[in-house]
């Protein structure tokens, strides 16, 4: 038995399934049911036993040996070359595999490669003991070794071929909607974000500016993962690459023809309202040396396999010293941004908001509506004709304060609740303006009733505004207090 097979011997049995219920399934070396045992069996357990039950995709002789190639992967005396194109053959297996069979690779590699559990609890306590005294440096410098886990290690082999960091990224984007129903994945998932959190560090990440003038694989990489505003035709993004736009990425230099993350700009000459001008193919471009705002009205992740993983602060600030560069007027950088929760949010809370509404109000807006006293009902159906509302009509008024308290006042854990908010308030911008019929798309509408949001990045207000939201509050302009306050 060589160390690996020891040392599994020895830990294997601190593990336990952490599986959900479900069906029972049939047992035996046949082909695999399509409902749940009762209760998983842990890899340990299917390594010891004869015969796979129904809903298991390997039997447990083909789990051994897919067991023994990944321990041969880290096997103590091969060299980084011969471990990665180990690794390779593995990869290989695993793009050939079924959805099934490949889970069972990673059962394999989140429960059986994990750190040894003594070793990581003894130097807990002595780096306990120490705290304080001249031992501690050394006790904190075991307890890191002792939570190094051979996952580590086999990971880092996965990346030492030429595909191998393709592989991960596309390994953890289909690993991570199993998360919920199989806790036991949860290591191998914790680790590669880890792994990526240093892999992917803005300090190895170049900024490239992609233009019509690059390649076309490249180019339709835009298409493929813009995520805000869809690319509709080839003139389309010609017009979002035209001489008054620039469009900007990240890459890693394992994967050259990924853009990781890029961000689309306008060059314009005061902050934008509305996307539709933007995206007209039909315009002409601006006269870039006069324009003094840049309206970053897109910002697209690309890799699914990258959550968690940030490169949008990053990129934000590498852009702008990159614009102020090539254009020194320009002195104002704000976004064009959607809302993309509000719609979602106010159907949920409508009646509350029309709770707070004093008797004036609420009979303004029943005679606007149709119906009094209104109901949130009555609220919605007749938000969804928001494009027609005239500019002193009492619901739409009401929508964009909704909109602001909305963006201000829904926090959860000290964060705003919509996702692209906390984006950029995260970065140190703060909310600037709203914008009536900003995306009258359906897009648009069904997200937030058409409303856009305009985010400003003052650059010598970033670090206050970040302080702002660590303290719970969220940096907004004087226009947007005063729809708070309603």
């Amino acid at each position: 038995m060589n160390a690996t097979q020891t040392w599994i011997s020895r830990n294997v049995g601190r593990l336990r399934s952490a599986g959900g219920k479900a069906a029972a399934g049939k047992e035996g070396e046949g082909a695999a049911a399509t409902s749940k045992p009762a209760q998983e069996r842990s890899t340990h357990e299917r390594l010891q036993a004869t015969l796979r039950r129904g809903s298991e995709a390997l039997s447990p002789r083909a789990l051994r040996q897919l067991l023994a190639q990944l321990q041969d992967v880290v096997a103590p005396r091969v060299s980084e070359i011969e471990g990665g194109r180990r690794a390779q053959a593995v990869a290989a297996w695993h793009a050939g595999a079924s959805p099934e069979e490949r889970r069972d690779l990673w059962l394999l590699m989140s429960e059986q490669f994990v750190p040894d559990a003594a070793r990581m609890k003894s130097a807990q306590q002595r780096y306990e003991a120490a705290m304080g005294t001249a031992d501690g440096p050394q006790a904190e410098a075991q307890l890191r070794r002792a939570l190094n886990s051979p996952r580590t290690r086999l990971l880092q082999r996965f990346a030492a071929f030429p595909e191998g960091l393709r592989f991960l990224v596309d390994l953890r984007a289909e690993l991570l909607p199993q998360l919920k129903g199989d806790k036991r994945l949860l290591p191998l998932e914790a680790e590669l974000e880890q792994l990526f959190s240093t892999w992917f560090d803005v300090a190895f990440l170049e900024l490239k500016r992609l233009s019509w003038d690059s390649p076309a694989s490249l180019i339709e990489k835009l298409i493929k993962y813009e995520a805000v505003h869809d690319i509709r035709s080839w003139d389309d993004l010609k017009n979002r690459l035209d001489s008054d736009r620039r469009c900007y990425g990240f890459f890693h230099p394992r994967l050259p023809n990924e853009p990781l993350i890029f961000v689309e700009v306008a060059l314009v000459g005061e902050i934008s309202s509305s996307i539709t001008p933007l995206l007209d193919e039909s315009a002409a471009p601006s006269d870039i040396r006069r324009a003094t705002t840049a309206i970053f009205y897109s910002i697209s992740n690309t890799q699914a396999g990258l959550r968690g993983v940030s490169f949008g602060d990053s990129l934000i600030k590498h852009v702008v010293d990159t614009l102020t560069a090539e254009f020194p007027r320009l002195r104002t950088f704000a976004t064009l941004s959607p809302i993309p929760g509000f719609r979602a949010w106010l159907q949920k809370n409508c009646a509350a908001q029309l709770d707070l509404l004093d008797a004036k109000h609420l009979a303004e807006l029943g005679r606007a509506v149709g119906f009094e006293p209104p109901q949130a009902a009555h609220v919605l159906a007749a938000a969804d004709k928001a494009l027609d509302l005239p500019a002193k009509s009492p619901l739409r008024q009401l929508l964009q304060q909704w909109a602001a308290r909305y963006l201000v006042r829904e926090l959860q854990d000290g964060k705003p609740m919509d996702p692209v908010a906390r984006f950029h308030l995260g970065n140190g911008a703060r909310v600037e303006r709203l914008n009536w019929a900003g995306d009258p798309s359906a897009k648009g509408l069904k997200q937030s009733f058409g409303l856009m949001v305009n985010y400003l990045y003052d650059l010598k207000r970033i670090d206050k505004h970040r302080d702002l939201l660590a303290q719970g509050h969220v940096p907004v302009s004087g226009d947007i207090e005063s729809l708070c306050r309603g």
